[in-house]
């Protein structure tokens, strides 16, 4: 019997009551008012009984954040927890990254799943889990008024995050000799690996991948993609996305996480770029490269995006001016698309009678096939574009000094920055 509680642990006895009370209800519901198992339900429930059953079968599961069943579901081996603030830093994407958001899966008997659920009961922003890891005495008091009874029912739930045996692998399980020596040849210079499921960071990729596919704010970001509107959340695609299936129709018998998500667990696409080249036609019959440079699709989109962006009026602040350079960028990494694409042309093109381009253009874009560069090759270049990008953006943004010689400031920078490293 709970007697004497203070406020906190009579909170907390709330809170496991309630628990069960839910559990309990939803299992009479499916009871006729007559049936004898009526009485057992009862029974079941009772605090005391419950939770001395829970603190014995809490044994047949494990918190995890790596699993070993999504690699095979019949592996027999260890699954660990490893919280990713105690895992080294990498520059790799890894668990790791994770930091203390992160989700706990839970494997072993899925018959034991409530007893998690429990577990991870919040109250005032701290689960019973880490309670019980932390052996608070409030929510010892709040189990029980036996303190040896308590105590115990704490440890066997704080052992949850603890593998059952000693570490193992199995021969349904992966494994793979990694090198650390220099000699490829010598047989002690391996390390065997027992890969195991990244469950934690699985599932977060998860989640982010639904988010930017199915939540409102996301319809809402290709809506005004579609409509050649500015929204502030970015669209994200995720093109030849795979789904791999565990578990079948019982999801739950590989994982706790694995049934939340029904089994679905997704495979980003793997594979190197496929190349799609257009034949390049020589910039003929026009006196600028940045007439032909604004045909291009790409380019017609970032200014689009820039030129709807500024006419929003934002606020003078340096988010601002971060998306306004994104575009930019974005654009002067065009213009060094273009420019390589005429690069690949034979060189001597701009003596074709029909190029009426100005000498900067015609080395800009045929090097090779012109005698002497004009000596401030960049800097009129980049006059050019940024007087381009004036006036692609001047109707009906009010384009004046301030913005051209910003354009110029960056795209000046740029092309600097490629001449220094041998690509110009």
């Amino acid at each position: 019997m709970f007697t004497d509680l203070n406020g906190r642990q009579a909170e907390l006895r709330s809170l496991v009551a309630g628990f069960l009370s839910e559990r309990m209800n939803a299992k009479l519901e499916k009871l006729a008012e007559d049936d004898p198992k009526r009485a057992m339900l009862l029974a079941q429930f009772q605090p005391a009984v419950w939770l001395e059953d829970a603190a014995r079968r809490v044994g047949q599961i494990q918190a995890v954040t790596h699993s070993l069943k999504p690699i095979h579901p019949d592996a027999k081996g260890s699954s660990l927890y490893r919280p990713p603030p105690t895992l080294p830093p990498l520059a790799e994407l890894g668990s790791h990254a994770l930091g203390t958001e992160f989700d706990v899966d839970v494997v072993g008997n899925a018959a034991a799943l409530d007893v998690y659920k429990f577990l991870k009961l919040e109250h005032q922003g701290q689960s019973l889990l880490s309670l019980a890891v932390g052996a608070d005495a409030d929510m010892g008091a709040a189990l029980s008024a036996d303190p040896v009874k308590a105590d115990a029912w704490m440890a066997a739930f704080a052992g949850i995050s603890e593998a059952q045996d000693r570490l193992s692998s199995h021969s349904l399980a992966k494994q793979l000799y990694w090198p650390v020596g220099t000699d490829v040849h010598d047989d002690a210079g391996y390390h065997l690996l027992a890969p195991l499921y990244p469950t934690s960071l699985v599932h977060r990729v998860y989640r982010t991948v639904q988010e930017d596919r199915f939540s409102d704010d996301a319809k809402a970001a290709r809506d005004a993609r579609k409509a050649g509107t500015w929204h502030e959340r970015p669209v994200r695609e995720y093109p030849q996305l795979a789904i791999q299936q565990m578990g079948g129709t019982k999801p739950q018998n590989i994982s706790q996480l694995n049934s939340e998500r029904r089994g679905n667990n997704l495979l980003l696409a793997s594979l190197p770029p496929v190349w799609r080249s257009a034949d390049v036609k020589p910039v003929l019959g026009t006196d600028s490269l940045f007439k032909a440079f604004r045909r291009r699709p790409e380019v017609r989109r970032l200014t689009g995006l820039l030129s709807r962006f500024l006419q929003g009026a934002p606020a003078r602040n340096m988010e601002t001016r971060r998306q306004r350079d994104d575009w930019l960028g974005a654009l002067l990494d065009e213009l060094m698309l273009f420019s390589a694409e005429q690069q690949t042309l034979p060189p001597g093109w701009t003596t074709d009678a029909r190029c009426d381009l100005p000498p900067t253009h015609r080395a800009w874009l045929d090097p090779d096939g012109v005698e002497e560069p004009p000596p401030e090759l960049i800097d009129d270049l980049a006059r050019d574009f940024a007087n381009w990008l004036n006036h692609e953006l001047r109707d009906p943004l009010p384009m004046g000094d301030d913005e051209y010689l910003h354009w110029r400031k960056q795209a000046r920078e740029l092309f600097k920055a490629m001449e220094r490293e041998g690509a110009l």
